[in-house]
């Protein structure tokens, strides 16, 4: 990926470099993703954007620990990734376990940590305030929306407070309202707490809405192609309407869908 800045030092929070994937047999290998290079520091809030099948989620993989790389190196905090070794998942299906309560399925969480049972209704609560669901411990998790619902998941991911949030296309299954809604109150929370948040969709437009940094992908194999820094005006109570609606974001919403069908993507 060409940069014509000056390389930036900074220790990464996530870096790739040079990393494939590989699925399928060794007469018949698909590579799936090809010699990507990453850095994310800390704080940032960065969106990887493309279409189906360019490698979007493998990449999350191979940061999660799920995946590991045919060649090339992958490293959090300066360690291999590991599953749960510090960073939360939210995939695009909440996951939950429908037996349990929504307390419970934090509590099972909460256990797997290792925090006492003592510790953990207050612990629950204070997750559940986060991020927008105050005394809905007791609550069946079949009795919740769908946007509800992933609320729980986000809650449990954060459980661990993690440095680093992964996000799969947590909102692509809810509608337009709900998405909205979830879309700031994710972003909000994101830059109160600080994490480090790396967060996969196809859609150019809430690229933009969310990432401070956007990420374009192509396939045939999954590659970088092009980045996007995104400088919206973004601070406590802001507005998701009106950001979408501001002449800035329109500009930069136009900008990446230009970069996607340069880079070859299909656009959105």
């Amino acid at each position: 990926m060409p940069r014509t800045e000056e390389p930036d030092t900074r220790a990464a929070v996530v870096e790739l470099a040079g990393v494939s994937v590989r699925y399928g047999s060794a007469k018949a290998p698909v590579t799936a993703l090809d010699g990507v290079d990453v850095r994310i520091h800390a704080g940032e809030f960065v969106v990887l954007v493309g279409p189906s099948g360019c490698g979007k989620t493998s990449l999350l993989r191979v940061v999660a620990g799920f995946e590991r790389p045919a060649t090339g190196r992958a490293r959090v905090r300066g360690s291999l990734p590991r599953p749960g070794a510090g960073a939360g998942v939210v995939f695009q299906q909440p996951r939950l376990f429908p037996w349990r309560t929504v307390g419970g399925n934090l509590a099972f969480a909460l256990a797997r940590l290792g925090v006492p049972r003592s510790d953990r209704p207050g612990r629950i609560a204070e997750l559940l305030e986060r991020v927008g669901l105050p005394g809905m411990a007791g609550r069946r998790t079949w009795e919740l929306s769908g946007g509800q619902q992933q609320r729980v998941a986000l809650a449990r991911a954060l459980a661990a407070e993690p440095e680093l949030l992964l996000m799969d296309e947590p909102f692509a299954a809810l509608d337009a309202l709900t998405r909205e809604r979830l879309q700031g109150e994710v972003r909000a929370l994101a830059g109160r707490l600080g994490t480090t948040v790396l967060f996969v969709t196809h859609s150019a437009e809430e690229a933009v809405l969310l990432g401070s940094r956007v990420l374009v992908m192509a396939a045939g194999p999954g590659r970088v192609v092009a980045e996007l820094p995104v400088d919206l005006a973004r601070g406590p109570g802001t507005d998701v309407s009106a950001l979408r609606s501001s002449p800035e974001f329109a500009r930069l919403r136009g900008r990446l869908a230009e970069i996607m069908r340069r880079g070859a993507v299909p656009g959105p």
